[in-house]
């Protein structure tokens, strides 16, 4: 069995919504906690600096203009899938220029990159680069008609850039909760957990900034529950704090606003068993669905820095929008 230990995955700013709109009548909820795997589509450019050669420093990343944030897709027309291979082919030139076809947001450009010949005697472009990214988050909904699923509320970026992964493939396997690092004012908490990456159980399609969606591999079973709109009140979120048990927990949902980008909800923990175990939202609960009213109206998406009982959430409506998930009738 192939497990690994990763962090969690859960942002620490609010992010939007899209618009609502009708959906499935009935999703299956969930709650429950998964490894997430992803690999980009090229490789990202996490950070440029100096590369010390024999006659001084030389960056040529931010000669050519690359940028933090960029997406590296192409090296003189060969398309690029890993940190490694970028590497390897910066060897190959032996000093020549090359022609790198770079993603910066938006747009897609040529520039031309030098290689710095390093004194430990190898060529190099003078930046820190990431090709994938892994980590664990909480399952927010099955559709039973299409199989499609919703996860974490909030889309995967790079930590130290910011810049949103450009998807290339990615998987979410069985997971298990270890420990919990409690949150704490100016201290986010974090779940500890540990994947299990040969029970695989679905595939990432899509990372959005409204959470990560893909087909599972097989359906799962579940409480089957209507989909309705979020106001304020009480509240409960599902989640997984302890190994692979989903518990529900009271919560308060203290705001709701909407904005041109959609519904946006402020939530408060009012759960004395989900503060005493975390202290309240922590890393790797993004995603957990909240139910009011015998519904599924939103899910967990980020905590409060300053006060981790409380957070913020996204309406679920604005998460099917994203997924691409159509309206359908109730039989």
């Amino acid at each position: 069995m192939k497990k690994t230990v990763i962090s969690a995955l859960l942002g620490l700013a609010l992010t939007a919504a899209l618009p609502s709109a009708a959906y499935a009548q009935e999703l299956v909820v969930g709650g429950q906690i998964v490894g997430i795997q992803i690999s980009t589509e090229g490789v990202l450019v996490a950070g440029t600096g100096p590369v010390e050669t024999m006659e001084g420093r030389r960056s040529p990343a931010e000669e050519a203009g690359i940028r933090e944030g960029d997406t590296l897709l192409e090296i003189d027309g060969r398309q690029i899938h890993s940190a490694g291979e970028l590497i390897d082919a910066v060897g190959e030139l032996d000093g020549r220029s090359a022609e790198l076809t770079v993603r910066r947001e938006d747009r897609t450009m040529k520039l031309s990159v030098r290689p710095a010949l390093s004194r430990e005697d190898q060529w190099m472009l003078g930046m820190w680069l990431r090709d994938g990214v892994s980590g664990i988050g909480t399952v927010t909904f099955c559709d039973p008609a299409t199989g499609t699923y919703g996860a974490l509320g909030h889309g995967i970026s790079d930590d130290q850039t910011g810049a949103s992964l450009s998807l290339g493939e990615g998987s979410i396997s069985d997971a298990e909760v270890v420990s919990v690092t409690p949150g704490a004012a100016g201290v986010p908490g974090e779940l500890n957990g540990c994947a299990d990456l040969e029970r695989l159980l679905g595939s990432v399609d899509r990372n959005t900034a409204h959470g990560i969606f893909g087909h599972l591999y097989s359906f799962p079973g579940g409480q089957l529950l209507e989909t309705g709109q979020v106001h304020t009140g009480p509240v409960t979120i599902r989640s997984t704090v302890d190994g692979k048990t989903v518990r529900e927990y009271h919560a308060q949902v203290t705001r709701v606003y909407q904005d041109s980008e959609g519904t946006h909800v402020m939530l408060s923990v009012t759960d004395p068993a989900l503060t005493g175990a975390t202290g309240g939202i922590v890393q790797g609960m993004s995603g957990s669905p909240i139910l009011q009213d015998g519904k599924l109206v939103a899910a967990v998406t980020h905590v409060f820095v300053s006060d981790p009982t409380r957070g913020y959430g996204i309406s679920i409506y604005d998460m099917l929008d994203a997924a691409g998930i159509t309206e359908q009738q109730a039989a």
